[in-house]
């Protein structure tokens, strides 16, 4: 039975799994997006998600238990300077998985995990579905009203200027 089990141990030692988040972090803050497997992903995600959250209270007791997970200074430099600005409004859920199917060695679940405010893709999708709107005139005035036809378009002849060959046959004819 698995009774209040909530950490994945991911077969490896308790110095061995830190050591491996806190890297795993870093490069999600510094890259944005990581490729893993979905279950050191789901342990990731709760690793760094109070980090980011603890990043937007921008003090100095805060900072130093950030650095004391992620021991990255750039790292950390980078989530309270671009991401805890970008997360300040957003009351959870900063990160998003995309599984992206089987390894070919072992058949392990792949997938992406990434900072959901960095995902331009996703980002402009949901502004696309919010612009939506349908307008149209109801069917009764549409068939009441006649349709008008477009003028016609006169063509215009576009001649090419004479070549100087040309010219000259002109002239001898002449």
């Amino acid at each position: 039975m698995r009774h209040g089990k909530k950490l994945n141990h991911l077969g490896r030692k308790s110095a061995h799994r830190k050591a491996m988040l806190s890297n795993m972090a870093s490069s999600l803050i510094l890259h944005k997006r990581i490729h893993t497997t979905v279950a050191k992903a789901k342990a990731l995600r709760v690793f760094v998600e109070p980090l980011i959250t603890k990043s937007k209270d921008d003090s100095t007791h805060s900072r130093r238990i950030v650095f004391s997970n992620l021991k990255d200074k750039n790292a950390v430099s980078e989530l309270y300077r671009e991401v805890a600005t970008k997360v300040a409004d957003r009351p959870g859920g900063y990160t998003r998985i995309l599984k992206t199917g089987n390894r070919l060695g072992d058949n392990a679940e792949m997938c992406f995990i990434e900072l959901v405010d960095y995902n331009e893709n996703m980002l402009k999708e949901a502004k696309k579905e919010v612009k939506k709107t349908r307008r149209r005139k109801p069917a009764a005035k549409k068939a009441d009203e006649p349709v008008a036809k477009a003028p016609k378009v006169e063509e215009v002849k576009n001649e090419a200027p004479e070549t100087d060959a040309a010219t000259e046959e002109k002239k001898s004819e002449e």
